[in-house]
């Protein structure tokens, strides 16, 4: 039984309408959590001017963004596992409100970047819990639908909310950036109380058996797969800023133009990754691997020469929403019993990719191969994924 079919159903009775409502409120939560992750990337000239720092240390808070996500999901998995999934939702987005001002009021680089490694840890926590309590509202024909809608908030993010956060940060300075979506966190707390049912923990979970998961190979051949083929596509989204204007001859403001598209082709890719998985998920992983590398290539060839870079962008993002839900699909699978962590981990999966597609990104360009060079890197990301996913179908088939 996977991870999702075993979530537990809401404490009350929930009507069609107080559903909607509910989904509402939690995709809320992850169009916040989607913003920051995001819109770091398109301000980063602005930030390492604001800071004073280089544009490639400055790509390192987005690394300490995603490893404060690999940190804290499978540590409040664990330890919040039994408690009521409707006041462990709230405090986490009390969490996330208060470290996204923050990180809005802080100078010193170092400072900031502890902030934004803290800001990380409830986001996988809070996509884990989400799912399990969306899942829980409907009849279990239904749970994939529901957790496709509360994951929509990411794809949103990308595609009103990071360029909207983008284009407030380059009028007001980058710190407007994460006040709004500590604002944002505000009314998701509010909307969470108001619209989301009550639903207990899981009575049964202890700390020691949910991390029990993480003995299972299978799982961190699912981890390792996510982490470095994912990586792929933030060694472009990284930093997405300095190529368009740097490398494309683009002015500012068609940063937030390129994001925009990025977020509709990630809205899209959710769409047609639905159906791909429910076909195949070893299938679309692999092929989506394939084509995330072609799809970098392509930018690289297309960078220089200004807006028709976007189309490659579009197909970077279509292809990674792909990689992402089958890789969510197959580490929940691999978690088994163990709910809570599966969930979570899915997203701190994706979140290693994150930090190490913007980590060698940056080490490329500081090494002085140029801006485009990340996109090499991420295509080396992507086909170094499938590697991973081929030893993990033949330990599968050994174990049996």
């Amino acid at each position: 039984m996977t991870a999702l079919a075993q979530a537990a159903p809401a404490a009350e009775p929930v009507t069609r309408a107080r559903f909607v409502l509910a989904v509402v409120a939690l995709a809320t939560g992850g169009f916040a959590i989607g913003t920051t992750e995001f819109v770091t990337m398109g301000l980063l000239p602005q930030i390492a001017g604001g800071i004073g720092v280089t544009i490639p240390q400055a790509g390192h808070l987005i690394s300490a963004y995603a490893l404060g996500v690999v940190v804290g999901a499978p540590t409040l998995a664990a330890l919040g596992a039994r408690l009521p999934r409707r006041a462990l939702l709230v405090w986490l987005m009390v969490a996330y409100a208060v470290l996204n001002l923050l990180s809005a009021a802080v100078s010193h680089y170092g400072l900031l970047a502890f902030v934004r490694f803290l800001d990380g840890l409830p986001h996988g926590a809070y996509f884990g819990v989400s799912a399990l309590v969306a899942s829980g509202m409907v009849s279990p024909e239904r749970r994939g639908r529901a957790l496709a809608l509360v994951m929509m908030g990411i794809p949103v993010a990308n595609l009103a909310g990071v360029p909207a956060a983008t284009l407030l940060g380059q009028a007001y300075g980058w710190r407007a950036a994460y006040v709004a979506v500590g604002l944002v966190s505000v009314l998701t707390v509010v909307m969470i109380l108001a619209f989301v049912p009550s639903t207990p923990g899981d009575a049964t979970a202890t700390g020691r058996r949910e991390l029990a998961a993480l003995r299972h190979p299978q799982l961190w051949y699912a981890v390792g797969a996510g982490a470095i083929g994912f990586g792929g596509l933030f060694a472009l989204v990284s930093y997405i800023a300095p190529i368009t204007t740097d490398v494309g001859g683009l002015p500012e403001s068609a940063v937030a133009v390129f994001l925009l598209v990025l977020g509709v082709g990630m809205v899209v890719g959710n769409v047609v990754a639905g159906r791909l998985v429910d076909w195949s998920i070893e299938k679309s992983l692999r092929g989506a691997a394939v084509g995330l590398a072609l799809a970098l290539m392509l930018y690289f060839v297309l960078a220089p020469t200004g807006w028709w870079a976007v189309l490659a962008g579009f197909l970077v993002t279509v292809i990674g929403s792909v990689l992402a839900l089958g890789f969510m699909a197959r580490l929940m699978d691999a978690a088994e019993h163990a709910q809570t962590l599966g969930a979570a981990m899915s997203h701190a999966s994706l979140n290693i990719g994150n930090a190490l597609g913007a980590w060698l990104g940056g080490l490329v360009i500081a090494a002085g191969y140029g801006l485009r060079a990340p996109l090499v890197v991420g295509a080396g990301l992507a086909l170094a994924g499938l590697v991973v996913l081929v030893l993990a179908r033949r330990a599968h088939l050994l174990e049996r």
